[in-house]
């Protein structure tokens, strides 16, 4: 038997970058191109594979060592005499790149993928030496934070694919919502043409004065992805309208001005949320679905409110809201939000909705365009209440409290004359709601 030393190979220009996950232990049996450990520089992941068969005698390394080429890797026991394969001096095998994948069919994946990978988290590090998985995989499970070891694989031979992992990102984290969603990929959407879209531009902006490097929050980075998902899938078309609100805002006032002892206090939010339920009853094609040709009709009414926390937006769902009173809906919705912003939801509080509501009355703006909490069809944006002056009749006018109301849609199941109807019936639901109980 002969003791030999595996060194980092030719890495092309890095030097001094960290290990971030070692996929060997002293003992471990090893082939010729079993990765070793995977390396990561501030434009893509590496994997170090085996020059030679045999069995790790010693490791040198540990997890979040920096390595450069011709550093010392393990020492490795193998047949005397025997020789390392052609190419295994070769560079490691370039991010984006699948197992039994010829050197220039992984070439392209990687130029692409280099120009948008992140650097590793600064957090610590877990070891997933055991699982079947890419270097493009990995980072992607880092980034948002998932533990592969409990990701299921459907891959090739057990491997834990990126759509696995943003898979089990949305089920166990963000609950499929629209601001929690989990898909970084870049790339064109599965079965559809390429966008063909430019590089990203890559900007020193140092150079320009003084700059702060912060690092995304996980929120963020599942729901910003699935944002740009939806934003790109969904034909997305907004109808804006106003509310005439004056009385429902005097009525909210009084009642929580009577019931104040009491601990009872309703926002606006839980009189559109009642007001949503029955839009979706009178319009039952805004309570969908799309699934490939067919158009899947819920009979429930689970509704979602967008809540701000301090690592971003959320979707909690007040589900079977058309069982429930204003009351119970404003006193559920409380709590959540609570959850919300302590970052203790749980995941099936957030799956399941039917309809999303996201109110930013209590910030400011008129009008803007919300994204569709996919795989809903609709979501209801509201603004800042205002008084305005009305005449219904063009002689005389008056005062009255409006409340803007901006409704995205999915074109590919509602059409402009639904849109329209839609939120003119919710605005008059709100304008008088004594119209539910009808």
């Amino acid at each position: 038997m002969a003791i030999q030393e595996i060194k980092v190979p030719d890495i092309g220009d890095y030097t001094d970058v960290p290990i971030i996950e070692i996929h060997v232990q002293a003992g471990d049996m090893i082939q010729v191109e079993d990765p070793l450990i995977t390396v990561e520089s501030d434009k893509a992941s590496m994997d170090v594979p085996a020059p030679a068969a045999g069995t790790v005698k010693e490791l040198k390394v540990k997890l979040g060592d920096t390595v450069s080429e011709g550093s010392l890797v393990l020492l490795l026991e193998s047949e005397a005499g025997a020789a390392a394969p052609s190419g295994a001096d070769e560079k490691p095998a370039a991010p984006g790149g699948s197992e039994g994948q010829p050197a220039a069919a992984a070439a392209a994946p990687a130029a692409s993928s280099t120009a948008t990978a992140t650097a590793a988290p600064s957090g610590p590090i877990a070891d997933f030496s055991r699982v079947h998985a890419s270097p493009s995989a990995r980072r992607l499970a880092r980034e948002l934070e998932v533990d592969l070891t409990r990701v299921p694989a459907t891959g090739l031979k057990g491997r834990v694919t990126q759509e696995d992992i943003r898979n089990f990102a949305v089920h166990n984290f963000s609950g499929g919502g629209a601001s929690a969603a989990a898909s970084t990929s870049t790339g064109a959407p599965a079965g559809g043409g390429g966008l063909d879209l430019l590089p990203w531009p890559q900007v020193d902006f140092s150079k320009f004065g003084p700059v702060e490097t912060q690092p995304l929050s996980r929120i963020k980075k599942i729901s910003g992805a699935n944002l740009h998902r939806n934003w790109v899938q969904i034909p997305h078309v907004t109808n804006h309208d106003e509310a005439d609100i004056t009385e429902l805002e005097a009525f909210r006032v009084q009642f929580n001005k009577d019931n104040e002892k009491s601990g009872a206090k309703v926002s606006m939010l839980a009189f559109m949320i009642k007001a949503a339920v029955a839009t979706l009853k009178q319009f039952p094609e805004f309570n969908a679905s799309l699934d490939g040709d067919q158009l899947i009709l819920k009979r429930y009414y689970h509704i979602g409110f967008a809540a701000d926390t301090p690592n971003g937006l959320v979707v909690p769902v007040i589900r079977d809201a058309d069982k429930k009173g204003v009351v119970e809906i404003a006193q559920e919705m409380g709590a959540l939000a609570k959850l919300a912003r302590d970052g203790k939801l749980k995941p099936d509080q957030m799956q399941g909705g039917c309809f999303t509501i996201s109110s930013l009355g209590g910030i400011g703006g008129l009008y803007f365009t919300p994204i569709i909490n996919a795989p809903e069809v609709a979501i209801m944006g509201v603004c800042r209440s205002f008084w305005k002056q009305v005449s219904p009749d063009g002689k005389h006018s008056e005062w009255r409290y409006m409340l803007p109301l901006s409704l995205s849609w999915d074109h590919r199941v509602i059409d402009g004359a639904a849109a329209a109807r839609f939120n003119v019936h919710f605005a008059n639901l709100l304008a008088d709601m004594r119209r539910i109980i009808m």
